[in-house]
C-alpha cells in the first residue's frame, strides 16, 4: 500500500523552514504498514499542486498533503483542492463552531478571515483541528485517498493520530512491517559491505537491507513485510543471528541502543568506572558518555588536556616525550590514559589526541592523525587512526572510535 507525501510552503523550498512534517508522518504511517514511496516539496502555485496531485495519485494510494490550508490570499490548498475533486464551497457548522470558541476563547472577535475558513469543499470529510483554526480535509475517489491537513507540526501532528490513521486503518487492510536496526562500528561502509556479501547475496527475497553511514558507524536497517508480525520478525531475526556470526565484534547493539549507552550498561554489570584525558576531542566523549541519563554511577569526570602543560602537570605526562615524539604519539596518549586512570582512581580510562584540523597538519602526521588509548590497572592498549580533513567530523570519529576500543577492552 503505496504513500505519498506533499509538503506545500514557498518556505520549504527556499530553506527558510525545515520540513520535520514529512519525516514525522512517514514515520507514523511505516509503523501502520504502508511504504512511503515519495516526499515532495512544491510552492503555493496552483498548477503546480495540481500537476504533483495527479502525478503521485497515479502511483499511490494514499496522499497526505501538509500546509496552504490558513486564511489568508497565499493558502491555495483548499480552493486548488475543491477544484479538483468538483466540489462546492460550503460553511460547515461544526467547523464554524470550533472556529468561534476558539478565537473567542482567546478574546478576539471573529473576522472575515476567520469565518472564511469554516468554507470547507461539500464533497470531502471534515478532520476536525483542535488546536488550530484550519480544518483539515478527506478526499476519496477510485478507492484512493487524499487528506490535507495545516502545515503547523503540532496541530497537523493531532490530527494525523487522532482521525487520519484511524480512518486508514478502517479503510485498508494492511501488511505488518518490520525493520530491525543492527548497529555497527569499526568497519566503514565500503569494507563492511565486502566483508558480508555473501550474508546480503543469500538474504532472502523478502528481506531488504539499507546501509545508513554516519562518521564511524553504519546501520544496517534489514526490512520486511507480511501478514503476522510474530513470522515476519521471526524471519529477520534469523538473519541477524546469521550476521552476528560474521562480525560478532562490530555489532555493538540490535535494540537501537547508541554506542555510549552500550558502554554505560557494560560498566553497570561490570560495577566499573571510568574516566577521560581528552586532547583533540575536546570533551566531545566525555559529553556523549554523560548523555545518558544515570551515568554518574559510573563516569567519575575528565580531563580536557589541550595544552601541553595540563598533560605534563595534570597527567604526569613526560615533557622528554612530548619533545622527542610530539603530543599525537603513542607513548603521550597512553601516558594520558594511565595519567587520568590514576588520578581518578578509576577501573577504565580512555584518551585521546590528534590532529582535528583544518590547521595543524604536518607531513608525518597529517590532519586525521588520531591515537586513542584504553587503559585498565593491568594494561594499556592504543591504536593509532587516520581520519579525514574536516574537524567536526574527526572529532566525532575519534570519540566514536574511542567508544569502541572501550567496548572490546570491557569486553
Amino acid at each position: 500500500m503505496n504513500l505519498d507525501i506533499i509538503s506545500i510552503g514557498d518556505e520549504l523550498l527556499i530553506g527558510q523552514t525545515l520540513n520535520t512534517n514529512a519525516f514525522w508522518i512517514a514515520a507514523e504511517l511505516d509503523k501502520i504498514g504502508f511504504t512511503v514511496r515519495q516526499h515532495t516539496s512544491i510552492s503555493d502555485n496552483k498548477e503546480h499542486i495540481v500537476k504533483t496531485l495527479t502525478e503521485v495519485l497515479s502511483n499511490s494510494d494514499v496522499v497526505l498533503i501538509t500546509g496552504g490550508l490558513g486564511p489568508t490570499s497565499d493558502d491555495l490548498t483548499m480552493p486548488v483542492l475543491n477544484e479538483y475533486f468538483g466540489g462546492k464551497l460550503v460553511v460547515d457548522v461544526t467547523v464554524y463552531a470550533d472556529i468561534e470558541k476558539m478565537i473567542l476563547g482567546r478574546g478576539f472577535e471573529m473576522n472575515e478571515n476567520n469565518k472564511r475558513q469554516a468554507l470547507v469543499p461539500d464533497n470531502c470529510k471534515v478532520i476536525r483541528n483542535p488546536n488550530g483554526t484550519a480544518p483539515g480535509l478527506w478526499f476519496e475517489r477510485e478507492n484512493k485517498v487524499v487528506a490535507a491537513m495545516p502545515g503547523v507540526p503540532f496541530e497537523m501532528k493531532a490530527m494525523i493520530t487522532d482521525t487520519v490513521i484511524p480512518w486508514l486503518k478502517q479503510k485498508y487492510v494492511l501488511p505488518e512491517i518490520v525493520h530491525q536496526m543492527v548497529l555497527t562500528q569499526g568497519l566503514p561502509e565500503s569494507k563492511l559491505a565486502e566483508v558480508i556479501a555473501d550474508w546480503e547475496n543469500q538474504l532472502p527475497t523478502t528481506i531488504k537491507l539499507a546501509y545508513l553511514p554516519s562518521p564511524g558507524r553504519v546501520k544496517l536497517r534489514l526490512s520486511s513485510k507480511g501478514k503476522d508480525r510474530v513470522e515476519v520478525q521471526h524471519k529477520v531475526d534469523e538473519q541477524v543471528v546469521k550476521l552476528m556470526q560474521i562480525i560478532p565484534n562490530n555489532i555493538y547493539s540490535t535494540d537501537n541502543s547508541n554506542l555510549e549507552e552500550v558502554i554505560g550498561k557494560l560498566l553497570k554489570q561490570k560495577n566499573a568506572t571510568l574516566a577521560t584525558a581528552e586532547s583533540c576531542t575536546g570533551g566531545y566523549l566525555a559529553h556523549l558518555i554523560t548523555s545518558i541519563s544515570g551515568s554518574s554511577d559510573y563516569f567519575k569526570g575528565s580531563v580536557i588536556s589541550y595544552a601541553n602543560e595540563i598533560k605534563i602537570n595534570e597527567l604526569g605526562v613526560n615533557p622528554t616525550d612530548i619533545e622527542n615524539y610530539g603530543a599525537v604519539s603513542q607513548q603521550v596518549v597512553e601516558q594520558m590514559a594511565a595519567g587520568v586512570l590514576k588520578k581518578f582512581n578509576v577501573d577504565y580510562a580512555v584518551a585521546t589526541s590528534g590532529v582535528a584540523g583544518p590547521t595543524g597538519g604536518t607531513p608525518e602526521k597529517p590532519v586525521g592523525t588520531v591515537w586513542i588509548a584504553v587503559a585498565t590497572k593491568n594494561n594499556v592498549v592504543s591504536k593509532l587512526f587516520t581520519f579525514g580533513k574536516l574537524r567536526n567530523v574527526n572529532i566525532e570519529r575519534s570519540a566514536v572510535a574511542a567508544l569502541g576500543m572501550l567496548r572490546e577492552v570491557i569486553g
